[in-house]
Parts: C-alpha cells; structure tokens; sequence
C-alpha cells in the first residue's frame, strides 16, 4: 500500500502531522509492513502558515499511482482552489482507492472535483467556502464512498485513527490510539 500526504506553502502543520502520525504507526508498529508513503507537493521545501519548513520526497508525482492521499487544510487552501496547476495536479489522483482531507484540505478536494454529489466537512469557519462543492455535515468525520474529510485541525489525529480502523482493523487502531496516549473520542 502507498500513500501520498499532500503538503503545501501556507498548510497547518497540526493537519499533516496527527494524520501522518496515526498512519504511519500501521508500519512502524509491524500491522502493515509494506506500507510507504511519499510526501508530495508542487516544489522541493514548503512552509505551513508559521514559516515552520518541510521537505518533499515527491514533486508533483502522478497521483495515480497511490492507493491513499491525504490533504491537509490551512489558510494556503483560499489561494490554491484557484490554482489551476495545482488543481490539475491533484485530479491525478481520481482513481485512488481512498482521498482523504483535513479542516480546509475539503476545500482542495472539492475544487478537484472530488466531492460532486458527496457530503463532506471542514473547519466550522470554511462552511460556506465548502458548500460551493457539496453537501456540509456538522460532523468530526464525514465519510463519502472514496472520500473521507475531517473537521478542524485537531481532528487530524481522530482521522489518522479512523484511517487506521479502516485499513487494519478495530484492535490494530485500538493498539496505536493506546501507543499514541490519546484518548477515545
């Protein structure tokens, strides 16, 4: 299995790091041992909103090639909805098994065409930028076929585990939420 986390200038760290954190453990913790993943984004170094750096394995790979992406939100989603090399890029990965995103990260999801006919959440605040896409459920985790968006920042660590559930199982989650010290939800 392989997975993509996208990340890009003006992300919030606290969206690519609790998902990537959970998932991540699939491998590390033994579950899934031919799990890889990839951090992708458009250029080499990206910043999140704080000027905090992170550095790409990937640039702009085909998409396709992956079972799993995940998006991160953050205030750099306002301008990349509009980014039509961006959005291109990110409609590469259509045929991948699942997408997933984080607070504004449905943003992105949406302006690649992701969420048509789907419901979908978001950070409380990006209500109405995401109901120009779909459907808004006022919930922490919204799953739509393919598609699995999650709320505010915070709940990239709820949605790491479900993602983890997902893949490996109720007790394989339940022993990563416990290594992680978090509490249920």
């Amino acid at each position: 299995m392989k997975l993509a986390f996208i990340v890009f200038d003006g992300m919030t760290a606290l969206d690519f790091i609790g998902v990537y954190d959970a998932l991540t453990r699939l491998k590390t913790m033994g579950f899934i041992p031919d799990l890889n993943w990839d951090i992708c984004a458009d250029c080499q170094q990206v910043r999140d909103h704080t000027g905090l750096m992170f550095t790409a394995t990937q640039i702009k790979p085909d998409l396709a090639n992956y079972n799993m992406i995940v998006v991160p939100g953050g205030l750099g989603t306002r301008t990349l909805v509009a980014d039509t090399s961006f959005i291109t890029w990110l409609e590469t990965a259509q045929h991948c098994s699942l997408k997933a995103s984080v607070c504004t990260g449905s943003l992105l999801l949406g302006a690649a065409g992701f969420l048509t006919n789907r419901e979908a959440t978001t950070h409380p605040n990006a209500y109405q930028e995401l109901a120009k896409y779909t459907v808004v459920k006022e919930e922490r985790i919204v799953e739509a076929g393919d598609v699995i968006t999650a709320r505010g920042v915070s709940s990239s660590i709820d949605l790491g585990l479900f993602l983890c559930e997902k893949l490996a199982g109720t007790e394989v989650k339940e022993q990563i939420r416990q290594q992680m010290d978090y509490q249920s939800v």
